[in-house]
């Protein structure tokens, strides 16, 4: 397989086309942003952490009836996947108070909610990705049909089931997490990844923070706390 130009690069990530056209492979970049690209930085290895922590993620996703856009791991940087047309919008999933909702909400953060909480944002950097509800995704915008919105949540949960209870026995709450999802000749697929940028990870006893809000938030030990996420859910290291 050859490698060839780049499609997109975004803030975490570059997207190269193949001689085989139904195959893309992503490249997991070290830059950092936050509050919609506001704040920038560099998390030393964080592409390496990103790219294997996704990998091992989507692997076990599989495993548990989910289709992801993974095929294989073909660098510590690199991944080869399925070529998909990403629906332009993210999915959070929330099992605790944490980030914008508290703000939104006035709520402390921490709380547990009674069951996981949905919310969507349209995928759009020039309107710096506003939240949006199910009738502007699939009457107004027009990203999505119901049907294919209706798949997407209850993937969702099915995704925060198997993802919550294996973090937890590895000593992580998953707090909250990112998703984006794509069409294919399959149907609707996971896409994108589920890393420390995209999930809100606590220690489950000290409630300790390892995930991308070190960097928010300027808490220091960022890179430490990536390794040490690779490292619980992994079982191994760089």
């Amino acid at each position: 397989m050859k490698i060839l130009e780049m499609l997109y690069e975004g803030k975490a990530k570059k997207v190269f086309k193949t001689d085989d056209d139904g195959k893309y492979v992503v490249f997991y970049k070290d830059d950092a942003t936050a509050f919609n690209g506001l704040k920038k930085g560099t998390i030393l290895s964080k592409g390496i952490v990103n790219n294997k922590v996704s990998a091992f993620l989507f692997k076990l996703l599989e495993e548990n009836g989910i289709p992801t856009h993974f095929i294989e791991l073909l660098s510590d940087r690199e991944m080869l996947v399925k070529k998909v047309e990403i629906i332009p919008v993210e999915v959070l999933v929330r099992n605790y108070s944490a980030g914008s909702i508290s703000k939104r909400l006035g709520l402390s953060e921490g709380i547990k909610f009674k069951q996981p909480v949905i919310e969507f944002c349209y995928k759009n950097d020039a309107l710096s990705d506003p939240m949006v509800n199910e009738d502007h995704i699939t009457k107004v915008l027009e990203v999505s049909t119901e049907k294919e919105l209706k798949e997407i949540k209850e993937m969702s949960l099915k995704i925060n089931q198997v993802l919550s209870s294996y973090l937890l026995e590895r000593g992580l709450i998953l707090v909250d997490f990112k998703l984006e999802f794509g069409r294919t000749n399959e149907g609707i697929i996971l896409a994108d990844e589920i890393s420390p940028d995209t999930c809100r990870l606590w220690d489950s006893e000290t409630k300790e923070k390892l995930d991308k809000d070190r960097f928010r938030r300027d808490l220091g030990n960022v890179e430490e706390a990536y390794l040490e996420v690779l490292k619980r859910i992994t079982g191994g290291d760089l």
